[in-house]
């Protein structure tokens, strides 16, 4: 009886493979080179000839078009089809990607990471949507785990294979890469995606669209441009129009009555608005970290772009572990104990890093690195799902497109910020006298890591504050809701 069971619930698996198959390939390759860059850094400064404020906006151009893209994806995909989105959003990506390999200055490789960001962004919230809505039902749960897998593999193996790259080929073959990938994810993507039924729409939001890149992007360029002096005319511009941007289109969002790029009417609920402005800070922190480390264990310790990918390995596969007990913990006890201890995991973890100089083992990473990764591991869900539950009821489809957006764009403020901090302590150290690299440079490393610290301690103090919405209040989450629905 129990092999007649096992069959049954493995038959409508294995209908859905080709296309499921063709999902992960488009999803892994785009997770897979977000964190690819980060490694590259440094030699992408050298053969580009960039400053670090320059060349961070490699990774900061990227973040912002997929914020820009995601809160789109759900129109689109009404409007259009969601195979047929996928697939465009693929290509853009795959186009992106070769325009990418080709780029010989600094300021062309960022005009092609943001095509690059732009056919990405759409791609991860789509598939997810696509996978929810042709899974049976008896197997949602089931699938949509599977589906996790390459969310949490590509990261980890994205500094990997890119200092791999950059070592023993060239920085380019990280945006190579993508072009064989790219083609069986479109070619299978065509054969066996279903056409799923298109939905009626609403007017896209093209005042938000119009005012979210000078809003996201002024800002982060002000933040970047600090660096050389919070009075300098970049500085204070970037800033100006960034501010009077993110005015209006908070303004223009809240006023709108029908589908807005992003709902910001859930800021409504305290509890949502307590949960969310914990991610902000979580996403800052941990933008910062990964853009941090491998830099200054290529700048100041010496190590290959590979050695330093393989550094994230422990981070990925503590994060990894401890995901699934998170997710069993969080229905017995709630959020704010899990969030609790993963930001405590996290502050020690930066604090640890702040003790270490260019000269010590590397294995000293090894500690810190696992704590961080623990700490979000645990975090990360908990959270999560505290802001699905929280948000209004009558608003609660929209919550993953807020977040998600959100998140790439705290993060592109956490690069920006740092590598302003990065700069300008590197400046003060070596107008006191001290050799800028290393020391100078690992003074202000070490205030970094401290800050990062710091916000970790500030966002467990608000973590506190959060409270388990009552049982008739909670809503099942779904990573899918704003996706295509």
């Amino acid at each position: 009886m129990s092999t007649k069971v096992l069959a049954t619930e493995s038959a409508p698996v294995r209908s859905i493979l080709a296309p499921l198959i063709a999902i992960v390939v488009g999803m892994f390759m785009v997770i897979l080179d977000t964190t690819a860059v980060n490694v590259a850094i440094p030699v992408l400064a050298d053969d580009l000839h960039g400053s670090l404020s320059l060349i961070q906006w490699t990774i900061t151009g990227y973040s912002l078009a997929q914020a820009v893209v995601i809160p789109m994806a759900g129109w689109f995909s009404d409007r259009f089809g969601a195979k047929q989105t996928f697939i465009v959003s693929i290509v853009l990506f795959t186009l992106g990607s070769i325009l990418c390999a080709f780029a010989g200055t600094a300021e062309q490789l960022i005009a092609f990471r943001v095509i690059q960001g732009l056919g990405g962004g759409m791609v991860m919230p789509i598939a997810f949507a696509m996978t929810y809505r042709i899974s049976p039902p008896e197997s949602v749960g089931k699938i949509m785990g599977m589906m996790g897998v390459p969310v949490l593999l590509a990261p980890a193996l994205g500094p990997v294979v890119s200092g791999y790259l950059v070592d023993y080929v060239n920085w380019q073959w990280i945006f190579l890469i993508n072009i064989p990938v790219g083609i069986v994810g479109v070619t299978m993507s065509v054969l066996s995606l279903p056409n799923l039924p298109k939905k009626a729409s609403a007017p896209l939001d093209y005042a938000g669209i119009a005012l979210a890149p000078f809003a996201f992007g002024g800002l982060s360029y002000g933040l970047s441009e600090a660096g050389e002096g919070w009075t300098s005319a970049k500085t204070i511009a970037g800033l100006i129009v960034g501010g009077v941007a993110m005015v209006l289109f908070v303004i223009i969002e809240l006023n709108r009555k029908k589908e807005p790029l992003l709902e910001l009417r859930v800021f409504r609920s305290m509890q949502f608005t307590r949960g969310i402005i914990v991610q902000w800070i979580m996403q800052f922190t941990m933008f910062g970290l990964i853009f941090a480390i491998p830099y200054f264990m290529q700048r100041l310790m010496g190590m290959s772009a590979f050695e330093a990918g393989l550094w994230t390995l422990p981070q990925a596969l503590a994060s990894a572990t401890m995901m699934p007990f998170s997710g069993r913990l969080f229905d017995r006890i709630g959020a704010r104990p899990l969030v609790v201890g993963g930001l405590i995991l996290v502050a020690i973890g930066a604090y640890l890093f702040s003790l270490i100089d260019p000269s010590d083992s590397p294995w000293l990473f090894l500690v810190p690195r696992a704590l961080i990764g623990f700490g979000t591991g645990m975090s990360f869900i908990a959270l999560n799902t505290h802001l699905i539950q929280t948000a209004p009821k009558e608003l609660v489809g929209k919550v993953t497109s807020l977040t998600s957006a959100a998140q790439q764009v705290f993060g592109s403020f956490a690069i920006a910020g740092l590598t302003t901090l990065l700069v300008s302590r590197t400046n003060h150290y070596a107008n006191q006298g001290e050799k800028p690299v290393p020391d100078a440079m690992s003074h202000a490393f070490h205030n970094a890591y401290l800050l990062i610290a710091t916000f970790a301690l500030a966002g467990l103090l608000l973590a506190l504050t959060l409270r388990r919405p009552a049982k008739e209040q909670a809503v099942q989450p779904t990573v899918v809701m704003d996706a295509g629905h």
